[in-house]
């Protein structure tokens, strides 16, 4: 096996902690001796064992010594304390020769402080060992850890001619079953799930996550009006799936009923006559709240666009034509000119079934690289 065998293997540990890692980044670990693997780690949970330590863990259970040992892990170590202690001590205290990298950490606790540590006691260390590969893994965290905003994904399945809904507003179902059940992982690696209010009346959706062993991200509806229905399904189940209604209303018993319910408003003040978004993004960032799985609609995601706070947009497109005037992805006054298009990069095209997934990054957004 070569090196970056290894570190695939240390970047499937890694995908593992999807959606319980979070603020924290996910991160795998593989000990190898004499082209064998040895130990395996990852990071399960927030707060559990770091990568490292877990594939330390592993060992000392059973008995494996890892001195004079390579490690591959997909983040460079951290060398402070945190929920756990460093991981750097762990890989110098078990006489690793050798340690292989693949992102650089951005904490400005760690930022190269770690490989710097490992090198000061006699490690070899190389970096870069699949990093377009590890950073991809990591895009949410490294975000976060150097803007304190959310990374905010928006997302949207289309027709082949570009339309969200029919004539009608029926839309139940643009893509097929494996696009749908890709958005179900979408939901749990992104910690909160956005969408307007418009959304909720039109569709009643419940926006959890519908993965076996899942976790249910956070839902958040703008809703400038407090028209969200108490009978809807996200009312309904606020107590159970926790609940973030924005708003500028000062209807204080309206807002009442809603947190009777479970609900937790949250007040902006108004940005041409709606939820100031950008306020809101500033607030749940400070909360923890690293990242957002954008499924509004039209307008929406204009005003997401307008205000400068998408990271990435997702679209599943399907082969199929609604024709006629049906919603689009993005609405709201549109660009006057097409020099002035909000601009994409980094474009990846997947199938998914029989349809299609273009993911691209928005250019120039505050801490995109």
């Amino acid at each position: 096996m070569t090196h970056e065998d290894y570190m695939r293997e240390a970047l499937s540990l890694a995908k593992k902690g999807m959606g319980f890692t979070s603020p924290n980044p996910m991160v795998g670990a593989v000990i190898v001796r004499g082209g064998e693997i040895i130990g395996r780690g990852y990071h399960k949970k927030y707060g559990d064992l770091h990568a490292e330590r877990s594939a330390f863990a592993y060992c000392d259970e059973n008995g494996i010594d890892c001195k004079g040992a390579d490690m591959y892990v997909t983040l460079e170590p951290c060398c402070h304390h945190g929920k756990q202690p460093p991981c750097t001590e762990a890989v110098i205290a078990h006489g690793i020769k050798r340690v292989f990298v693949g992102s650089s950490d951005p904490n400005p606790l760690v930022a190269g402080k770690g490989t710097q540590i490992l090198r000061s006691h006699g490690i070899e260390v190389t970096e870069g060992v699949l990093k377009e590969e590890c950073d991809a893994l990591n895009e949410i965290f490294f975000h976060f850890i150097t803007t304190g905003l959310p990374f905010v994904t928006m997302k949207y399945a289309m027709t082949l001619d570009g339309k969200i809904a029919c004539y009608t507003g029926e839309s139940k179902w643009i893509t097929g079953e494996a696009a749908r059940a890709h958005v179900q992982q979408e939901r749990l690696r992104h910690s909160a799930i956005m969408a307007g209010v418009g959304t909720v009346l039109a569709d009643d959706p419940l926006l959890t996550c519908r993965l076996e062993n899942g976790r249910d991200p956070i839902r958040i509806i703008c809703d400038s009006s407090l028209r969200t229905p108490l009978d809807s399904n996200i009312v309904r189940t606020a107590k159970q799936v926790p609940t973030i209604i924005a708003t500028i209303s000062g209807d204080s018993a309206r807002a009442a009923e809603y947190e009777a319910s479970g609900c937790r408003i949250v007040k902006t003040a108004p940005k041409d006559g709606h939820v100031d978004l950008s306020a809101l993004m500033k607030l749940l960032g400070s909360e923890k709240i690293d990242s957002i799985l954008l499924e509004g609609g039209g307008e929406l995601n204009w005003s997401a666009l307008r205000e400068g706070i998408v990271s990435k947009v997702q679209a599943y497109i399907a082969p199929k034509l609604f024709g006629g005037s049906g919603k689009t992805p993005v609405c709201g006054t549109g660009v006057p000119l097409p020099s002035e298009a909000f601009m994409l990069e980094k474009c990846s095209v997947s199938a998914i079934g029989d349809d299609i997934l273009i993911e691209s990054r928005v250019k120039n957004v505050h801490g995109n690289n």
